[in-house]
């Protein structure tokens, strides 16, 4: 089988289990957010991906194929080169786009380990674009199950899993971390099923009143228990003909469980206080993020709910799929004239570079909460947004990164192959201005190519103090005093690279970029 086997456009649907993964690149946030998802798939093989503004072409399931494309991307390429152990070398273009690495600049090339793929690479060009460079065990398929949003393999495997759910009505069990999206997945099997055309009817089993949590599910007759003056309707008799979920059904109290085996077991159940049974024709899913195995829940009951499981990823393991959210939830929001290029570079980065323990739930609290800040005219940082001890004064991906991965028992590498830091050693010491010359202004502007968040990030000072600094430097130019003529010339000299231009002519790229665009010499 040769390499063309493995394009986007082969027939193959799913890579075989024995098989080596296809090594894939996802655009995980551009500033045209339309493309935010599109893909590049290469193959199973060893071999060169190169990555310039040119090439490759990049595409979703449908549509048009198209470069990158930004001018803030060299022309020069980057190479990344996948080994015969699945081991992937990342080869940075010699041109003076930053380019960086799970929030790490490099200059030199970095060697990742397959495990390290796994978890998904951020690499971001010029500061501009960011691409997840990770494993596919699938090619692209349009699958949708409404809400539930990703391109990466994971995605699609869940989706492909929630509708071979829905074309049956067998019970199904949803294994997942909190903030998944276990509901979005039951929802989805409801909506795709025969039982759509009415209501699904959702318990939170860690909600019920133990006491009255037989009643609640199975109903009552008048009289059953005190204060029960008329008979009541229980949530199996409601979800006659529909959909019954049972959320945190490793909350179930202890009495209800051998209830719920027997309407697993017979389909039927009887109101407390009745005199005879009632036949359920509700059709179970349930969902738990405990381990319902290695637990005191009722082991029968949990042979009964396992007749389908669906395992839903966490965030960590679509790292692929983030940009695509966050693009996803910003036009579901209520944003008046806030446009997704007001969202600070530095935010995107460590938003893609964080490993959200409260997964997708955490990143739209978070999300929304970033957007909050941007309609009150504040610049918006993630580590100050999540509420976890010694995160305060972090600012940078790489410091969110080991810090997370210290905290996990199970990864306490660097995602660049060092080992994570004590905590207490990773925040940025906060400098004083006065201690700030001219000259270290301009070495941090030119070491971050003339980016006014990062240069800021490496000097320990606010955005705000760097404007000040910035605008007290005689070394550092306004674009708009800068003549015409000069500014053609030296944007040639670049060839066309606004940050080259930037370096040049000493003047902040983000300001750069916008006079060129209204100038008309970028789009």
């Amino acid at each position: 089988m040769n390499n063309i086997d493995y394009t986007i456009t082969s027939p193959l649907n799913v890579v075989a289990k024995e098989s080596r993964p296809l090594l894939a690149i996802t655009i995980a946030w551009h500033p045209d957010v339309s493309r935010i998802g599109e893909q590049f798939i290469g193959t199973t093989e060893e071999g060169v991906i190169e990555v310039s503004r040119f090439i490759p072409m990049f595409r979703k399931s449908h549509g048009d194929t198209l470069p990158i494309g930004h001018g803030g991307v060299s022309r020069e390429p980057i190479r990344v080169v996948r080994d015969t152990s699945d081991g992937v070398t990342i080869c940075p273009p010699k041109s003076r786009m930053v380019v960086e690495l799970n929030g790490q600049m490099i200059i030199d090339p970095v060697c990742l380990s397959a495990e390290q793929i796994e978890a998904g690479a951020i690499l971001a060009l010029g500061r501009a674009v960011y691409l997840c460079i990770h494993w596919m065990r699938c090619l692209p398929k349009e699958n949708p199950v409404e809400g539930f949003i990703g391109v990466g393999s994971a995605a699609i495997a869940a989706r492909d899993l929630i509708r071979l759910a829905a074309s049956s009505d067998a019970t199904v069990l949803l294994l997942g971390e909190t903030g998944t999206g276990k509901e979005v997945a039951a929802r989805g099997i409801h909506q795709l099923s025969k039982r759509s055309a009415h209501r699904m009817v959702s318990v939170n089993m860690a909600a019920l009143n133990e006491s009255l949590a037989a009643a609640d599910l199975f109903g009552a007759s008048k009289g059953a228990y005190t204060g029960a003056q008329n008979a009541r309707n229980g949530f199996f008799s409601e979800a006659e003909g529909s959909t019954l979920f049972l959320d945190e059904i490793g909350n179930t109290p202890v009495s209800i469980q051998p209830m719920l085996l027997r309407v697993l077991e017979t389909g039927e159940y009887r109101p407390l206080g009745a005199t005879r049974d009632n036949k359920s024709t509700a059709r179970l899913i349930t969902a738990t993020d405990q381990d319902l195995y290695h637990s005191s829940f009722n082991h029968a009951l949990v042979r009964r709910l396992e007749s389908f499981i669906i395992r839903i990823p966490p965030l960590r393991a679509r790292r692929e799929d983030i940009g695509l959210l966050m693009i996803n939830l910003f036009q579901t929001l209520e944003v008046g004239s806030i446009d997704p290029g007001q969202i600070p570079a530095s935010f995107i980065d460590n938003a893609l570079n964080y490993d959200w323990p409260g997964n997708i739930r955490q990143l739209g609290n978070v999300f929304k909460r970033a957007i909050l800040s941007i309609q009150m005219g504040e610049t918006p940082v993630l580590a100050s947004m999540i509420e976890a001890p010694k995160l305060q004064s972090v600012d940078n991906a790489a410091q969110l990164r080991k810090i997370h991965a210290y905290g996990m028992q199970d990864n306490v590498m660097g995602k660049l192959g060092k080992v994570a830091p004590d905590p207490e050693e990773v925040p940025v010491e906060r400098k004083k201005l006065r201690d700030l010359s001219e000259d270290d202004v301009v070495n941090a502007m030119e070491k971050h190519a003339w980016t006014i968040q990062y240069a800021a990030e490496d000097l320990g000072i606010s955005r705000p103090s760097m404007y000040k600094l910035i605008e007290a430097n005689a070394q550092i130019r306004r674009v708009e005093q800068i003549p015409t003529d000069e500014l053609r010339g030296q944007f040639d000299t670049a060839g066309g690279e606004v940050e080259k231009c930037a370096s040049l002519l000493k003047t902040p790229s983000e300001a750069l970029r916008r006079h060129l665009k209204g100038l008309g010499w970028i789009s």
